[in-house]
């Protein structure tokens, strides 16, 4: 496997994600933000966190399928969320345990969060990026 996640010693344990991924692979895979809009530009989950988080999970792996990889590939998620409170977490948590439900278990790449005004389109809640590591 191309990515080993490390929980490095003095640092705090996160259950969400690992705080290092060392990759191995010879090709970098970049996944362009991914937002809860179905196949067909349609929101999926107006209103709903947990939904957009799965769909945005979903997407994500769609497009890492296309190129022969997986969430196993993945070494950095970065998720940008729209005026996010710590009281949200519970639906983020939520919505990635919706999209394991489907995908199979999710590894715990290192995951930035980061809170945001607005996204590219009313009522998106949540974007979802990716960079894997292939062989």
């Amino acid at each position: 496997m191309a990515i080993n996640l490390v929980d490095p010693a003095g640092l705090v344990k996160v259950d969400l994600y690992r705080q290092t991924a060392v990759a191995t692979g010879s090709r970098l895979v970049f996944v362009a933000g991914q937002v809860a809009w179905d196949a067909d530009g349609v929101l999926v989950g107006e209103g709903d966190l947990a939904a957009q988080v799965e769909q945005c999970y979903l997407n994500v792996a769609a497009a890492l399928a296309e190129v022969d990889a997986s969430f196993d590939h993945v070494a950095k998620l970065t998720v940008y969320a729209v005026d996010w409170a710590p009281d949200k977490m519970p639906l983020f948590v939520e919505g990635v345990a919706r999209a394991a439900a489907k995908l199979g278990p999710l590894p715990a790449p290192p995951l930035t969060g980061i809170g945001v005004a607005t996204l590219a389109a009313p009522g998106l809640l949540v974007e979802v990026e990716a960079t894997a590591v292939i062989d």
